[in-house]
């Protein structure tokens, strides 16, 4: 298996950081971004049918964003630069619901942070521009989208600081709290 995968990061069952094996060598380095035989072999089985990838700047910050009725197991990563990337549970009955965990994706560190169905996500970036890829297993709805606004005081999450003013999306900035969406949970 070419992956190390560290299962159910901050305690929350179903969220887990991939990290690949890197073939380095005088001339730079190789790795497999994904191969669904080590996937399998890990216990992981998901059939990806969507790849996105978005770029951004310094401080902007996308999230928190889930679709509701056709929701998506993610499997992201940052091809340049640096995001501090963040997952929600919103699974009803889950013990962890309204838990967050976040973690550094670099361009450097190669890791993937697989986030499964039912999980709001988001990330904000730390570095002057980055590059940001992820899979999908079911494709966007955008008339099934959903959102809790960044900075809910319940969810609390500790965003990174960064030397400018966030950037937000004009529907990102008016999204819901966490408290007025838990019945819809």
């Amino acid at each position: 298996m070419q992956i190390k995968v560290d299962y159910n990061v901050g305690g929350i069952n179903g969220l887990h950081v991939i990290t690949p094996r890197l073939w380095p060598d005088a001339r730079g380095y190789f790795y497999e971004t994904y191969n669904q035989n080590d996937m399998l072999e890990a216990g992981i089985d998901i059939n990806f049918v969507q790849d996105n990838q978005s770029k951004s700047v310094k401080g902007v910050l996308r999230g928190l964003h889930f679709q509701k009725n056709f929701p998506q197991t993610k499997l992201v990563r940052v091809i340049s630069g640096r995001v501090y990337d963040v997952a929600v549970d919103v699974r009803k009955g889950s013990p962890t619901f309204g838990k967050y965990y976040g973690i550094e994706l670099t361009s450097e560190n190669k890791k993937q942070f697989l986030i499964p169905k039912n999980f709001a996500h988001g990330f904000l970036v730390l570095s002057d521009e980055a590059e940001f890829c992820y899979k999908c297993d079911d494709f966007y709805h955008p008339n099934d989208e959903g959102g809790i606004i960044f900075n809910d005081p319940d969810i609390n999450i500790s965003w990174p600081e960064v030397d400018v003013d966030y950037i937000l999306s004009d529907k990102d900035k008016i999204l819901p709290s966490f408290k007025s969406l838990k019945e819809a949970f």
